[in-house]
């Protein structure tokens, strides 16, 4: 139901931009978030937006990263820029049934074990 892509090999200071799909339910209703997980680390929240369109960034992507949407698409994406090579990771767009109706900021305050639905990552790597 939800499925990433996007990822790739690009250097330090390049972008990319992630695109999420989600099939089945509307993104008016359910917000999503992205969250990465780089080797030997634990998964974190990187950006989500809510059902309204609200966006919420961690500190440590904040003017870097821009979470959109498309609702009519049934798209997410998440554009990274000014990329360093402590952004690698394997990137996934998740989301709940139940609290994926929540506030961006919210979502963001949750474990990633909470979520329910999870798309199948895409992998970024930041490398010269």
């Amino acid at each position: 139901q939800l499925q990433a892509s996007g990822g790739g090999l690009v250097q330090p200071g390049g972008s990319l931009r992630l695109s999420c799909v989600a099939s089945r339910f509307s993104l008016d209703e359910h917000g999503i978030i992205w969250f990465r997980q780089a080797p030997g680390k634990e998964r974190e929240g990187v950006s989500c937006i809510d059902r309204h369109g609200s966006a919420w960034h961690a500190d440590f992507v904040k003017g870097r990263f821009t979470i959109s949407r498309d609702s009519a698409k049934h798209m997410v994406y998440l554009q990274l820029s000014d990329l360093k090579p402590e952004d690698t990771a394997v990137y996934y767009c998740a989301t709940d049934r139940v609290f994926g109706i929540d506030t961006a900021r919210n979502m963001a305050r949750r474990r990633a074990s909470e979520f329910e639905l999870w798309g199948q990552g895409t992998l970024v790597t930041v490398s010269s």
